[in-house]
């Protein structure tokens, strides 16, 4: 048995944390500094934390490589899962000239690429994070960007950026129902403050995405749309997670975002209009206007989103109570993971060291189903379905190889107790931890990419903390959360899964550098509106 320590390093905590920080410090200056491609950068860092885990915090070799294998295994189950069959609806909707008809569509909603940057990354991004979340909102609205005219570099920036202010309640509120679970706080408490918190985000990021897409300009043009979708998402969320239901909040508000932009382009059109990187009068013709081809491409609009609307479709059924009971019961797997044997520094069974497979309600499997419904309603024949699928796992082998890589890494600092370290350390700051809470949980992701590990990793650190310093723990646990959602644009596992998905494997430390401005400047506002929340100034803001 392998008990993690906190102060390996000559009994410092503090020592010990900057030494823990070497693997991800190596991960991010290779890839933004050097611009090593994601792969080599990940394999790198992942042998220093492996070295790091038995030299230094003592950690058996066998199970810091076991907890190697099972970190990427989790790359592949569910992460790649979920890409790889994204992926495969693209490319077969795209191959049936129904991409095309997708494309026309939104441009009849508006011509305006800025416009449509918010509709699909922000408000449609909404809709899936709600329901699927894992990658997989950032893989279908960057191709769909892409589709409409975007510059691909441009379209994964924008996808990543825009998948901030859901992810706290993406997957029905599985972050947020996490850290009640590890925390014991109650669920509503955390969903409400969070919910007094993510609107402050969410009404910003639409003007940080039509200034991406198009600078000062793009904002000083489209500012009135960029307000109404921000701030109605923002407005809908506060009010769904403190007064209807958590697990439905980014549904309503994505839902509500939605129905407001469409309602407002009905009265309100920008003065000048960029369509494929250029700028025409309202209405005109567009610079870079592509011919839609494809024998199947000359149908309906509704035929057009029929996969999109399929997934849709296909997780709210998951959500229902019978359907949800039923693969609570039979769609998971739950065994102990080969070779780990592992307690935290308190003396509790290490998460990970059981392994959860969830082979039937997984987001990736029902992106498959989606997928087969798909070549059912487009009539494409089993051999270009099958031939498509495998041009999409050629497209993603270096992604393979980034992704299990980099979930290796996070379970083995994870695991040999590295990143309890790092948050520990950061939980020594008294008072002032207030400020530094929603940094922890935005280490949290940028390490796993998922704010429901960063949740569970930090959860009790957090409500620990509170308690030591005299601070509100269900503002702390909540701030881990919402702040986490701040990290999963650089998490170099949703780097490679945006560089795959616009089909530039490999891009990733380019992508890096274009989003870790963005991540570290909305990060540090959201501490100081945190810390604010912890004193008099803002204290009316929390349950």
């Amino acid at each position: 048995m392998y008990r993690q320590v906190l102060d390996p390093l000559a009994g410092s905590l503090y020592w010990s944390a900057l030494l823990a920080a070497l693997p991800l410090l190596t991960l991010f200056v290779l890839l933004g500094l050097f611009r090593v491609r994601a792969q080599v950068a990940a394999l790198a860092a992942l042998v220093l934390a492996l070295l790091l885990a038995v030299a230094v915090w003592g950690m058996p070799a066998g199970q810091a490589l076991s907890g190697a294998v099972e970190g990427g295994f989790y790359g592949l189950f569910p992460v790649l899962w979920i890409l790889v069959n994204a992926l495969w609806i693209y490319r077969m909707t795209e191959i049936t000239g129904w991409f095309a008809v997708l494309r026309r569509s939104f441009r009849t909603v508006s011509t305006d690429q800025r416009v449509q940057g918010i509709l699909i990354a922000f408000c449609f991004g909404a809709l899936i994070e709600a329901l699927a979340g894992f990658g997989a909102p950032v893989a279908i609205t960057a191709v769909m960007l892409v589709a409409v005219g975007i510059a691909p570099l441009k379209a994964a920036t924008v996808a990543l950026v825009a998948n901030t202010a859901p992810v706290a309640f993406g997957s029905m509120a599985v972050p947020l129902t996490t850290l009640a679970g590890v925390t014991g706080l109650p669920l509503d408490d955390l969903g409400a403050m969070a919910g007094r918190q993510t609107p402050l985000i969410a009404a910003f990021v639409p003007l940080v995405l039509v200034f991406l897409l198009d600078g000062r300009r793009g904002v000083r043009e489209t500012w009135p749309v960029a307000v109404v979708a921000g701030v109605s998402f923002g407005v809908a969320q506060f009010a769904a997670a403190n007064y209807i239901s958590v697990e439905v909040t980014d549904i309503v508000a994505g839902v509500v975002a939605l129905a407001a932009v469409l309602g407002f382009l009905r009265v309100w059109t920008p003065a000048m209009v960029t369509v494929g990187g250029g700028i025409d009068a309202y209405g005109g013709g567009g610079v870079g206007e592509s011919s839609d081809s494809g024998e199947s491409g000359k149908g309906g609009a509704l035929m057009a989103f029929a996969p999109y609307l399929v997934i849709v479709a296909l997780f709210a059924l998951t959500q229902l109570g019978p359907v949800k009971d039923w693969l609570a019961a039979h769609g998971v797997i739950e065994f102990g993971w080969p070779g780990l044997d592992v307690q935290t520094a308190a003396g509790q069974q290490a998460g990970a060291v059981t392994f959860k497979l969830e082979h039937l309600k997984a987001a990736g499997t029902i992106l498959l189903l989606a997928g087969l419904l798909t070549m059912a309603l487009y009539r494409l024949a089993p051999g270009p379905a099958v031939r498509a699928y495998g041009a999409t796992l050629h497209q993603l082998r270096w992604t393979v190889v980034t992704v299990t890589s980099v979930l290796a890494l996070a379970w083995v600092m994870n695991l040999s107790g590295q990143t309890a370290t790092l948050g520990t350390a950061l939980a020594q700051t008294g008072a002032a931890f207030a400020f530094f809470s929603p940094i922890v949980g935005w280490l949290g992701v940028a390490v796993t990419g998922s704010d429901t590990s960063s949740n569970s990793l930090f959860g009790v650190l957090q409500v620990t903390a509170a308690h030591e310093t005299g601070l509100d723990p269900v503002l702390l646990a909540a701030a881990n959360s919402t702040g986490g959602v701040l990290g999963k644009m650089l998490s170099p596992q949703n780097l490679a899964v945006a560089a795959a998905s616009i089909g530039m494997a490999g891009s990733e430390s380019v992508i890096f550098r274009k989003v870790l401005g963005w991540s570290l400047g909305l990060l540090a506002g959201f501490a100081l509106i945190v810390y604010l929340q912890s004193t008099p100034v803002l204290d009316w803001m929390t349950v």
